[in-house]
């Protein structure tokens, strides 16, 4: 898992990631807590599968008002930090995978996964990875599991400028770790249209509502 140059980056950023909230703007805190609090209600009673969990941020907002939590990412450090900040969480279970290639005891339909929750994931998935990851949900969870996507939106003077957009449409920026290491990682910023096109063909009952700096999308698998 370590070739993956985005797993990469987050692994050589973990010991610091925490410490990024603190340069978060008003506005983007604003949006954060709304989102926090409409995603909390969303999510209410569910058994959730949250895939990239990172340090767990998120982890805690679903562990609040979820019936239990498989909080999944393939970076080793960020899982540790995770495990860190969850030990008082009873209902969650934290595991080292990569979403691309999430163990069958994973998603084994018994598990009885109702719900689905990526924060910051999609973003960093190129389209074919993107549409590989929605079929093995589709066909390994089954109908009708609640799908929630929350990430990010470009916003001019605040996001990392593009580096360069490849030949399947995928863009690409430059991000430095704490040892002032470059990192080129994927970070697509898609429309409402995109978004809609990519997930009809495995979702229904598609929604999408924006914020100043951040996105989510709900839907239904088929």
């Amino acid at each position: 898992m370590d070739t993956n140059p985005v797993i990469a980056y987050f692994d050589s950023i973990a010991a610091h990631y925490d410490n990024a909230a603190g340069d978060y703007s008003e506005e983007q805190l604003e949006d954060l807590d709304e989102a926090r609090e409409q995603l909390g209600t969303l999510l209410t009673g569910h058994r959730i599968l949250e895939l990239g969990c990172g340090t767990g941020a998120w982890t805690e907002v679903l562990a609040e008002v979820a019936d239990s939590v498989v909080a999944v990412d393939a970076s080793a450090a960020m899982l540790d930090l995770a495990r860190m900040h969850g030990e008082d969480l009873d209902n969650v279970e934290y595991r080292l995978a990569d979403v691309l290639a999430l163990p069958d005891d994973l998603v084994d339909p018994d598990n009885k996964f109702t719900a689905v929750f990526m924060a910051g994931l999609w973003a960093h998935l190129t389209r074919e990875q993107q549409d590989a990851l929605l079929l093995v949900l589709k066909k390994r969870l089954g109908k009708d599991v609640l799908l929630v996507l929350f990430d990010d939106n470009y916003v001019e003077g605040e996001s990392a400028t593009v580096a360069r957009t490849d030949l399947l449409g995928n863009t690409h920026e430059f991000q430095v770790d704490a040892d002032g290491q470059r990192h080129e990682v994927v970070k697509n910023y898609p429309t409402d249209s995109f978004l809609r096109k990519r997930l009809d063909k495995v979702a229904r009952e598609i929604k999408v509502l924006r914020w100043e700096f951040y996105w989510v999308l709900t839907c239904r698998l088929k």
